[in-house]
């Protein structure tokens, strides 16, 4: 059994089974984070309002040896609150398990947020891209599930939560 403290961004939150809830965090030192907190959805909790996506939190974690996954045990919000970032769970989408980043952790972290420039940090720069669709030179949207840029008419025809926008920043 190994065990974790780090400093966290909660990206996503998701219900799972009765009580409990898997996250997605974004860390310093360990890139992104999956892992359960159990209980965490009982209104006696005491993590659920340091888990909150776009909160930072130290947090602790533990890796258990036999396939159980990552349990968050402890976490502490900063109270500085990223709420204002938008769809965080987007970006959760997109990066690696594992894959820490200072850039990235930067940019998030330093209100420097945008679209455009996280999706360079991580490989994908939207200059110069073209539409995977039609070829068109202004890419407009980022396609989630093929990571692929989209222009406005191509990105219109999907559905909006598979995209990132980068013509506003808003998705």
């Amino acid at each position: 059994m190994l065990e974790y403290v780090t400093d966290a961004l909660v990206l996503s939150k998701e219900p799972y089974k009765d009580f409990d809830a898997r996250y997605v965090f974004f860390t310093r030192r360990f890139g992104k984070i999956s892992g359960k907190a159990t209980s965490v959805r009982k209104i006696t909790s005491k993590l659920a309002g340091h888990l909150e996506p776009g909160t930072l939190a130290q947090v602790r974690f533990v890796e258990k040896n036999h396939g159980n996954g990552t349990q968050i045990v402890d976490a502490l919000g900063t109270g500085r609150l990223y709420a204002a970032l938008p769809n965080l769970g987007r970006l959760a989408a997109i990066l690696a398990e594992g894959d820490a980043d200072e850039a990235l952790w930067s940019a998030l972290t330093e209100g420097r947020f945008s679209w455009r420039e996280i999706l360079r940090i991580q490989g994908w720069d939207p200059e110069g891209a073209v539409c995977a669709q039609c070829g068109r030179e202004a890419a407009a949207a980022f396609l989630i599930p093929r990571q692929d840029f989209l222009c406005d008419a191509c990105a219109s025809k999907i559905r909006p939560d598979a995209l990132i926008l980068l013509t506003n920043g808003t998705v």
